[in-house]
């Protein structure tokens, strides 16, 4: 594969970098000092330019308005998007809605593309993904208690679901939810969509991380089902289908994650290198904190781990785009442990060499200290990928 942007993209590159550097990261403090509710005309304004500048939804398809890229094209705007927390979300290419679209293209009817996907894919309303249950563990979504029971021709849903990203202000919720328990485990889910004004859904709260409970888009709800009841035609695909519709989604999705991640790598480099080349700590001699070897040697290992993270995100997905998922479970599996714990040493070397400044919220350390460190749970903890990839290597060798 050639690891040189193609050519076609690379205009639109430089326009994503030039936009999130002069539109975007101006707005930064007074968005995440305010938050997203306070700061909604805000956003609402920066999203305009960004759909004035044809830079609205790079993921998603041209027939709902986006601009069609490729998995790995979608994946290097997506690394410029991230150097801003607001990147993604200005440009119509945040979590979960970007998932939550791409299924409503695939496997949505066309009553469900006009009721959801094309308000959705303009950006005049919010979803979010409710799979994650606090009684069963995250990283195995074959264990799950909420339930959809058929009624006639609508389902009945009953159950108890956290980390609900973005469910404060958003319109509807694709469900995850038992609906052929005697099935295989792969085979008993379903996703359904659950209009958030539906009677017996309750958003019990969001939940705090690491002290910080967010607002509308940047917030995980805890969410209680209790006897919501929705029209069968409400679901997605085939019945028992929701376990293949959510590997569908969490591969392509962690790509963008992997990508995005790689994005918040190079502003916090960034940052790093401008506060050690400028840190003066010997007034007779003028030395800055660049002139310690410990300092130099994180800046070298920074660079080296961001450049590998790089190719290993492009390598999978390349992957995805010519063999298929199915065949590149290994390497998505090795880049999402990875580049997380890349980003997370560098954000946490980083505050280090600012000293004080580096806890405080005068940068954009401490925020991505707080809300990035999930990305070592999320969409599978560190542990299961570790795993997973081991075991496909030694399965060869037991083979043999």
């Amino acid at each position: 594969m050639d690891f040189d942007p193609p050519a076609a993209v690379r205009p639109l590159l430089e326009k994503y970098e030039r936009f999130v550097r002069e539109t975007v990261m101006p707005a930064e403090h007074e968005v995440l000092e305010k938050g997203f509710a306070a700061s909604d005309q805000l956003l609402r304004d920066l999203r305009g330019k960004a759909k004035a500048a044809g830079l609205w939804a790079p993921q998603l398809p041209k027939d709902v308005g986006g601009l069609g890229l490729s998995l790995v094209e979608h994946g290097l705007v997506s690394e410029r998007l991230g150097h801003s927390p607001l990147g993604h979300y200005v440009c119509g290419a945040q979590a979960p809605d970007a998932g939550n679209a791409e299924i409503l293209h695939k496997y949505g009817t066309g009553e469900q593309k006009s009721k959801w996907l094309e308000p959705l894919a303009r950006g005049d309303m919010r979803s979010c993904f409710s799979m994650t249950e606090p009684e069963n563990p995250g990283s195995n979504p074959t264990m799950m208690s909420c339930t959809a029971r058929r009624d006639g021709d609508h389902y009945v849903i009953d159950g108890h679901k956290w980390f609900t990203s973005s469910a404060d202000g958003a319109a509807f919720a694709i469900v995850m939810a038992v609906t052929n328990p005697e099935a295989s485990p792969h085979a008993r889910a379903s996703m359904i969509i659950v209009p958030t004004d539906s009677p017996g859904y309750e958003r019990v709260r969001n939940i705090k991380i690491m002290g910080d409970a967010g607002d509308a888009w940047a917030s995980h709800a805890e969410i209680w089902y209790r006897g919501v009841r929705v029209p069968v035609t409400n679901r997605l695909g085939a019945e028992g289908a929701g376990f293949l519709i959510a590997q569908e989604r969490l591969g392509p999705g962690r790509i963008h994650h992997c990508m995005r991640w790689i994005g918040i790598c190079e502003r916090v480099f960034d940052t790093m290198c401008r506060r050690i080349s400028t840190r003066q700590i010997a007034e007779e001699s003028h030395q800055t904190l660049a002139s310690r070897q410990i300092a130099q040697a994180w800046v070298a290992e920074a660079r080296a781990e961001i450049n590998a993270s790089r190719l290993m995100v492009l390598h999978a997905a390349w992957t995805i785009e010519n063999k298929g998922f199915q065949m590149a479970r290994e390497e998505v599996s090795l880049i999402k442990f990875y580049v997380a714990n890349a980003m997370l040493k560098l954000v946490d070397r980083a505050i280090q060499l600012h000293g004080a400044l580096g806890i405080t919220s005068d940068t954009v350390l401490a925020h991505y200290y707080v809300h990035e460190r999930g990305a070592r749970i999320y969409d599978g903890p560190d542990e299961v990928h570790k795993m997973v990839v081991a075991k496909r290597i030694l399965g060869k060798y037991q083979q043999s």
